[in-house]
């Protein structure tokens, strides 16, 4: 298959890891989002919304967003719980990474370091925000390694990347102990190497 992302998003990255993790053989195709390359026409052939990451598969079928492309990539892997309840949890934290997580930690990510936006054009709400969903996830994970049951799933891959790189949107990610703990098994697991 052919993963068309960009390694600065961790929309896509969660992908790359995915397939990684999974041991799916695929070609890396970098698109960098902010130059317009997914304005393009042979791009929009691929996805007609102009956004990555977008999957390509041996058949000619592709597939957009990133956790309908997690979600496809591992059916029938331990990534997704056989407990109906604990499936149902990871879907709830996969929708509000993408609902409540990723509008916040990424954006202002992007602002901060991907744009180099001042602080006096970046909404000053995002920090505070972010600081709280933080403090959410730091909550949860207390006295657990992962997200949902006892083992590491798609909730945890789909909620990593943004929140591995939250620091570069000004996120004190040191304040969050448990978060900084889950981190680093995520890490181990997935064989990244630490930040």
């Amino acid at each position: 298959m052919d993963i068309f992302g960009d390694d600065r998003s961790g929309n896509c990255l969660k992908v790359r890891w995915a397939a990684q993790h999974l041991n799916l053989s695929y070609r890396w195709h970098e698109v960098l989002a902010l130059t317009g390359a997914t304005a393009t026409p042979e791009f929009l052939s691929l996805n007609p919304l102009g956004q990555v990451p977008v999957v390509r598969f041996k058949d000619g079928r592709t597939l957009a967003q990133s956790n309908a492309i997690i979600l496809y990539l591992a059916e029938g892997s331990p990534l997704i719980p056989a407990d109906a309840f604990d499936r149902a949890k990871m879907y709830e934290w996969m929708f509000w990474e993408q609902y409540s997580h990723e509008p916040i930690i990424a954006v202002r990510r992007a602002k901060v370091h991907l744009l180099g936006q001042t602080e006096d054009a970046i909404d000053p709400n995002l920090l505070p925000r972010g600081e709280v969903i933080l403090g959410q996830m730091d909550a949860h994970l207390h006295g657990r390694d992962w997200f949902v049951g006892k083992a590491f799933s798609l909730a945890d891959l789909a909620l990593l990347p943004y929140t591995r790189f939250s620091h570069q949107g000004g996120f004190e990610i040191g304040r969050f102990r448990d978060v900084l703990a889950w981190i680093a098994r995520c890490e181990a697991l997935l064989e990244l190497p630490p930040l």
